[in-house]
């Protein structure tokens, strides 16, 4: 996933941070991704969507708000509005890049944010929120202690996350006067709430009140155990999952015509971190899979491995090929079911980087239906004539080059 480091200008002309995660191929679509109350773009939730959109083809741009992060300005002059503001920024950025946001997403405060902006992005076709509140004011709970300073003071610094802040009368004001029932009412655009039942920093009752607000058409996904900040891989890799299969139904990601000699497009085959071997396999907009290896060999086994795709292709092939002669032939077949059995183990070949042996697959053809034995027979030859056994038998030739790095920005 090629990622662009980016400044833009944010609401009061100071430089914000970005990064924009590109698609490995054409980009189908762009989203803008709002992160929690002083948190930044670079949080693991944050890493995980970003990743996972690109792969489907959706350029993500995060950013840190003013005075967070690596962006320019003081925390400390900000508010809800000018968060909101800053986003507005950013989808004018990517406007001037011919790269109008289609999706709106943020975690948290961030997801409050994204209701109010959308009015200001005529683009958007679809918001996300993950554990948004209903109303911006409940992010006070965070520093309620220091209320009564900050009030008789005007500003006080307060430690949040391990880190000091400083909170001014100015932004308690903000979110206090901040009401979202009639942004949401009129958003204009397909809603998509995710949010965890157990979330003790902010209640589930904040998804159904921003859910009920909220005109149709609107969905809602549990993040079931996460927590508010979905710091555990697999949450956020189930959050990235639900967004990208739910975005489809509302953005157009119809991608350009193959190029000459790959009839089925190209298969794009992304690593989600440099940590462990997951990998996201996007095929065309509308077939995703990933790849990981076991526990054992330091994956995190959320996929098959490779050679665990190479017999499911094989399988897949077989079954196929019995099924279209049988069916041509008109012959009483009523199921097909193939067992693949690989004498390998990917990771111990990758680790080594000398296979030794050649490669046995054990193939189990198992046929139901009123079929003579000759039929049987028949179809069991009709197996070793399957496309992939045929490339498996013989051999292909992979030709592999290198992609010249983009220049930067």
């Amino acid at each position: 996933m090629p990622t662009e480091h980016i400044t833009f200008p944010g609401h009061a002309g100071t430089e914000l941070a970005a990064r924009l995660d590109l698609p490995d191929g054409p980009v189908l679509a762009t989203a803008l991704f709002a992160h929690c109350f002083t948190c930044s773009k670079d949080i693991p939730a944050a890493r995980r969507i970003a990743a996972r959109l690109a792969a489907m083809g959706i350029a993500v741009l995060r950013f840190d708000f003013t005075g967070l992060g690596h962006s320019k300005g003081e925390f400390a002059n900000t508010s809800f509005s000018s968060n909101v503001a800053d986003l507005i920024a950013a989808a004018q950025y990517l406007a001037g890049r011919g790269m109008a946001p289609d999706l709106l997403i943020g975690h948290s405060l961030g997801g409050a944010a994204v209701l109010r902006a959308r009015a200001g992005i005529p683009s958007i076709k679809g918001v996300v929120t993950l554990g948004a509140p209903f109303k911006p004011a409940h992010v006070a709970h965070n520093f309620e202690g220091a209320l009564a300073e900050i009030k008789e003071k005007g500003a006080a610094e307060v430690c949040l996350g391990g880190r000091p802040f400083t909170i001014s009368q100015a932004f308690v004001d903000d979110i206090r006067a901040e009401t979202l029932t009639g942004a949401i009412a009129e958003l204009n655009a397909a809603l998509l709430v995710l949010h965890a039942p157990h979330d003790s920093i902010v209640g589930i009752e904040n998804a159904a009140q921003i859910f009920m607000a909220a005109k149709h058409p609107k969905s809602f996904v549990t993040l079931d155990d996460a927590d508010h900040l979905i710091t555990r891989a697999k949450d956020a890799e189930y959050a990235a999952e639900m967004i990208a299969a739910w975005a489809g139904r509302y953005i157009n990601l119809s991608p350009p015509a193959p190029p000459p000699g790959a009839p089925e497009g190209v298969l794009r085959v992304s690593e989600v971190s440099p940590d462990g071997f997951l990998q996201d396999i996007q095929s065309g907009p509308d077939h995703h899979t990933r790849a990981d290896e076991p526990l054992a060999y330091g994956g995190t086994n959320l996929g098959m491995s490779p050679y665990g795709f190479l017999s499911a292709g094989l399988g897949a092939c077989t079954s196929m090929t019995i099924r279209m002669y049988a069916r041509r032939k008109g012959w009483p077949l009523q199921g097909v079911s193939v067992e693949i059995s690989h004498d390998k183990v990917h990771a111990q070949d990758a680790t080594t980087g000398n296979p030794s042996r050649i490669d046995q697959f054990t193939r189990v053809v198992h046929l139901q239906g009123d079929l003579s034995s000759e039929q049987r027979a028949r179809l069991l030859e009709i197996a070793d004539k399957c496309p992939v056994h045929r490339t498996l038998e013989h051999g292909a030739k992979v030709v592999t080059r290198l992609q010249k790095p983009s220049l930067p920005t």
